[in-house]
């Protein structure tokens, strides 16, 4: 059974490390930011957390899986991405912020169970993938448009 101090430990990492990639999508003004991504990743750590406290309440009375629980809400989540996923005359919008909700759920999860390495990692990961890429992917696009302005 979980003290009441590693449970609160485990909400505070949560909203921690969702935070973090919550402020970058903030930053670019995308429609889910902040408060969503906290939210997200915090709702998924209670429920990790309600899954180990109902198996540790069950445990040897009747057979339960945790993950089960888990499962649900990255289905969940899917749905909660699919609305921020926009189609428009230029193109389909939103998909990197229904992708980082979907990782900040997962990190929710990891951190519930206990796996806060794993979790800050996959953090760090993130930042880097929505920080750093970007760069990458912008200078790919201007080499991309000087090609084409030279064909023609």
């Amino acid at each position: 059974m979980l003290t009441d101090g590693q449970i609160i430990w485990r909400l505070l990492l949560s909203v921690i490390l969702s935070g973090l990639v919550g402020l970058e999508r903030q930053m670019h003004r995308r429609n889910a930011g902040l408060r969503t991504h906290i939210l997200v990743s915090l709702g998924s750590c209670l429920i990790m957390l309600t899954s180990l406290h109902v198996f540790d309440i069950y445990k040897g009375i009747a057979s339960l899986d945790p993950s089960r629980i888990a499962a649900g809400v990255i289905t969940g989540i899917g749905f909660l991405g699919a609305g921020t996923i926009i189609r428009d005359r230029e193109g389909v919008r939103g998909l990197t912020t229904a992708a980082s909700l979907w990782v900040v759920a997962a990190i929710g999860l990891a951190v519930g169970c206990g796996f806060n390495r794993a979790a800050v990692f996959a953090t760090l990961l993130t930042l880097i993938v929505l920080l750093i890429l970007r760069y990458f992917e912008d200078s790919l696009l201007k080499q991309e448009i000087k090609k084409l302005a030279a064909k023609k």
